[in-house]
């Protein structure tokens, strides 16, 4: 790789470490055959309300609210304890991702504030706004060291300043790399993890990867469990090239489960059965 290549577009070299291309095309497969089952011809707005149902359901339970599908179907007071609270934001977040896919290439930081007021649906003072120094974070999944408030501030900057820049680095790896550097520094007092997910949602429907949003990888992440993410996430923060590839390598499968997912769902309405 080329010190003038990474300087240019520094995302753009994550895409030769080893497994990565492997991880691409295999998402790209998974993708492209549940985009093309003949349900989706016909339902596709039924399959990508389910999608993000089960969506919700999946970042939730990474969130510490791990319910059934269908108590998340049948339930509709999501604002008293704790645990319902969660579930509630991360049904708020992911019916809110879809309308902010015109506002993220140009103002990512504007999105992300408004994830994180869309999560919390209060008007605190450090609602939406990165946190200041000093203030503690309430993410108790994630036990990475917490970046100080001025390391945390020039990174969202570097962030923001990727994303508005493009890439030519496939969808997967600018979504991996934003969902894992949102969860890194935990810009926000609480509801990072959520936001985290929701903006990997983002970037992998407005790339068009999954224009459609029928791809959830909130349900694969969720799926692989809370150790397997936690531990892909500590090799994302390593910086190491091995620790980069192991967690663009846990997004693909993620982001393959929910495809997954909406294949199943298609071939139970096939059936009649959904």
């Amino acid at each position: 790789m080329s010190t003038t290549r990474a300087a240019a577009d520094p995302l753009a070299p994550l895409a030769d470490l080893p497994g990565v291309a492997e991880a691409v095309e295999s998402v790209r497969t998974a993708v492209d055959r549940v985009y093309g089952h003949r349900v989706m011809r016909r339902r596709s707005n039924e399959i990508s309300s389910e999608a993000a149902l089960r969506g919700a359901r999946g970042t939730a339970a990474l969130s510490g609210a791990d319910w059934a599908l269908e108590e998340v179907r049948r339930r509709t007071d999501f604002g008293t304890e704790p645990e319902a609270q969660t579930m509630g934001a991360a049904l708020r977040l992911c019916a809110e991702a879809g309308q902010l896919l015109s506002i993220w290439k140009q103002s990512p930081l504007r999105v992300l504030a408004r994830l994180h007021v869309v999560a919390e649906a209060t008007e605190a003072p450090a609602v939406g706004r990165p946190r200041l120094a000093g203030e503690a974070v309430d993410e108790p999944l994630v036990e990475l060291p917490l970046p100080d408030a001025a390391e945390t501030a020039a990174r969202l900057e570097g962030l923001a300043g990727l994303v508005t820049a493009g890439s030519s680095a496939p969808a997967l790896v600018t979504a991996a790399v934003v969902h894992g550097e949102l969860l890194a520094l935990r810009p926000f007092g609480s509801r990072n993890g959520l936001v985290a997910r929701a903006a990997e949602r983002i970037v992998l429907i407005g790339s068009g990867l999954d224009p459609k949003a029928i791809c959830p990888a909130e349900v694969g992440h969720a799926e692989l469990g809370a150790e397997a993410y936690t531990r892909a996430l500590a090799g994302y923060a390593s910086g190491t090239a091995e620790g980069m590839s192991a967690w663009i390598g846990h997004c693909a499968r993620a982001v393959e489960l929910g495809a997954r997912e909406s294949t199943a769902v298609c071939e139970a309405l096939q059936r009649g059965a959904a």
